[in-house]
């Protein structure tokens, strides 16, 4: 797999540091965001917010301005508390310890791991959707969530978390996707009981746990009138009139303030005393 896999291996910036707080910000970035996306705009996000300390000591409304683009803003909030909490707690930097990543606001399990294995090279199997998607075809049935995690910690070779994760995760974005599985080059075809199986239905990852299910429709929906508030309000605050038509629905008081009350309770909004609304 890592001879098959280095030579393979897509260049990718945030593959070239092992700072947490990079590697935080580009794991942020890549949820449910396309790759193409996040290489535009995570230098520069870095250059604005290159430290932890350097982001707790901006207003939260700052980093949602920076987000913009780069879809969930409530990312940006939660990456905004984790700043404060690192610099309050463990002196401006990311701490090490998995049990102290988990504590940090908005980091799951994921995330945690992924810092620990790329910024720290520690041995922890990262799971995301490629991987999981790859483990599930190669066991050749639909995987639990502990099952998978199981899975990918026995892969995991002592001393190359950092390689082999990355080698993984490209093979299920390169090679065993989705839609597509180019079995001739894959270095795992002679172990995947599926590719040996002859690929019958269902496909195993269909299900598996971490495996993308696809989302939900978004015309029309709450995340597509939050996101629109949102960039209106990165121009300046809205007068309790202005709203409604801001986030797309002029004539639905009632879903407008439905949304509001999503957003002020995420953190990525305030609404004054007289109803004006600005970024939180």
């Amino acid at each position: 797999m890592l001879g098959w896999g280095l030579v393979h291996l897509r260049d990718l910036p945030w593959r070239h540091t092992r700072d947490p707080w990079a590697i935080l910000v580009s794991e942020a970035m890549l949820q449910q965001t396309q790759v193409a996306r996040v290489l535009e705009r995570w230098s520069g996000f870095l250059s604005e917010f290159p430290d932890p300390a350097t982001c707790a000591s901006v207003p939260v409304s700052e980093v949602i301005r920076a987000w913009a683009g780069l879809g969930y803003n409530r990312r940006a909030v939660q990456l905004h508390r984790t700043a404060v909490v690192c610099v309050d707690r463990h002196g401006g930097r990311l701490p090490e310890a998995l049990a102290d990543l988990l504590a940090l606001p908005g980091i799951g399990p994921y995330t945690a791991r992924a810092v620990r294995a790329y910024a720290f090279e520690a041995d922890e199997a990262v799971v995301d959707t490629n991987v999981a998607r790859v483990a599930a075809r190669v066991v050749g049935r639909s995987l639990a969530a502990r099952e998978a995690q199981a899975v990918a910690d026995g892969w995991l070779p002592a001393g190359e978390a950092w390689a082999w994760n990355q080698v993984l995760m490209d093979l299920g974005a390169q090679v065993c996707t989705a839609r597509i599985w180019r079995c001739v080059g894959c270095p795992l075809r002679a172990a995947c009981a599926w590719h040996l199986g002859g690929h019958t239905d269902p496909d195993p990852a269909t299900g598996s746990a971490f495996v993308s299910g696809g989302q939900s429709r978004f015309d029309g929906s709450d995340r597509q009138g939050r996101g629109r508030l949102v960039a209106r309000l990165r121009g300046g605050p809205l007068c309790r009139a202005e709203i409604p038509a801001a986030a797309g629905w002029p004539d639905d008081a009632a879903r407008t303030a439905r949304i509001v009350a999503g957003l002020v309770r995420d953190g990525l909004v305030r609404v004054d005393a007289d109803g004006t609304a600005r970024l939180a």
